[in-house]
């Protein structure tokens, strides 16, 4: 059964539209071979036009130095346009609602001092359980920083006992529960340990309903899964460009206001000159006027070195175009689904914890072991498998589809089943 199964890689490669794209990434080697690399949801690989796009823009510093900002030929001053419709596309948004800035906590916490505004009564923010480090950081401090007890204002909601999943109705009881007490609910788009992709609309909807604001992590989402920030309704999201989006280590980040918040010069905010309007900016006056959009929130000129990658990625993301992305995602992560329940048969000390449904999960599967994972994560390593680890117990596995093929699948699913019984 399980040779079955692999022997359709194959033909699964040759019926692919996205395979030619798999040679325009640099592929870490290893003992002069291609490594399997399964990691594009911690730092996805390098596009091979990302040196040149890069080098475009030193060359024009070193030929014009200040004068760039107006005379490169991608003019510094105005370049962070050049992100916004291809951003618009990946996100589902409007182009005046995305912008690429900064970095994903900088965000998160420029969002929050604009859309987490507690009052005596409505202080609470709600999050899901055991959620990224940065970002339960990010919440903590938020509170702490407007005199909020952690303990009383953070409210974490974990799965059923049994279960790894976060329902709808979880989710939606736990917003009314708190309904009077709730300013904020925010949310990763998928979840980073176990996968799951929440349903975005349901939360932003459940979350207006009782007058609290809804923000989106997408750090695992962005470029992964079709997100339609704008159609969610969420008043904000943010998101890195390192993982899915395949734009260097540190990347630049990304934020999204919905377009009913654009012309709120009303909003609190931390300012910086490049928010000022574009109009008179340079008139050097001290009365900040926000610009349009979420170009109002950007604090400094762009970063033009990490944005030249990020432009070399989002390239290749336009031309694809998300939903043959989508559709080829679902087919290589439901394929490695299959694979490694066949792998795992009826043994009860390893699952799959990310949710079987397609439509619940993106790029991603996370294998939840009770004992021995680490020394599988090791074996696998040795072999030239990059996948990740992550404290305590699950290593993910995460098939990209721009570089991934089905055939690199295949050879997991062997490896791995080598590996479980030499571990065994």
């Amino acid at each position: 059964m399980l040779q079955d199964l692999l022997s359709r890689a194959e033909d699964l490669d040759a019926a692919d539209p996205l395979a030619s794209f798999r040679s325009r990434f640099h592929m870490p080697q290893k003992d002069g071979r291609d490594v399997l690399y399964f990691t594009g949801n911690s730092l996805g690989l390098q596009p091979v036009a990302a040196q040149a796009s890069v080098d475009l823009e030193l060359e024009d510093w070193r030929v014009w130095g200040v004068d760039g900002h107006l005379r490169s030929r991608n003019p510094w001053f105005s370049y962070h346009r050049m992100f916004k419709e291809p951003l618009a596309a990946i996100v589902g948004a409007l182009p005046h609602e995305v912008v690429a800035m900064n970095t994903l906590t900088v965000n998160l916490h420029l969002m929050m001092i604009s859309f987490y505004r507690p009052t005596a009564t409505r202080y609470k923010i709600l999050i899901a359980g055991h959620e990224f480090p940065s970002d339960r950081y990010a919440v903590e401090s938020q509170l702490r920083l407007h005199g909020h007890d952690v303990e009383q204002a953070m409210i974490e909601l974990e799965p059923a006992p049994g279960t790894f999943e976060l329902s709808d109705a979880q989710i939606t009881e736990a917003i009314r529960e708190h309904a009077d007490s709730l300013a904020l609910v925010l949310f990763s788009g998928v979840h980073y340990y176990t996968g799951q992709f929440f349903n975005l609309k349901m939360i932003a909807d459940a979350a207006h309903a009782v007058g609290a604001n809804v923000g989106f992590d997408l750090a695992h989402a962005a470029g992964n899964v079709q997100v339609n920030l704008h159609d969610s309704g969420a008043d904000f999201a943010v998101w890195c460009s390192y993982k899915y989006l395949n734009s260097g280590p540190g990347g630049v980040g990304g934020a999204f206001i919905h377009e009913r918040h654009a012309d709120r010069a009303d909003l609190v905010r931390l300012a910086g000159w490049w928010g000022n309007d574009e109009a008179t900016r340079f008139q050097m006056a001290h009365a900040f006027q926000p610009t349009y959009g979420a170009d109002g929130w950007q604090l400094s000129n762009a970063q033009i070195l990490p944005m030249a990658a990020h432009k070399a990625s989002l390239d290749l993301f336009t031309e694809a175009g998300m939903d043959r992305i989508s559709a080829k995602r679902d087919a290589l992560t439901g394929f490695a689904y299959d694979v490694i329940t066949e792998i795992f048969g009826t043994r009860t000390d390893v699952r799959i914890i990310t949710p079987a449904d397609p439509a619940r999960r993106g790029a991603q599967l996370s294998l939840q072991f009770d004992v021995h994972g680490r020394a599988v994560f090791d074996a696998l390593t040795a072999r030239g498998i990059v996948v990740d680890w992550r404290n305590p117990d699950v290593i993910r596995v995460a098939p990209a589809p721009l570089y991934n093929r089905f055939a690199d699948v295949a050879a997991f699913g062997r490896h791995l089943a080598e590996v479980l019984q030499e571990v065994a």
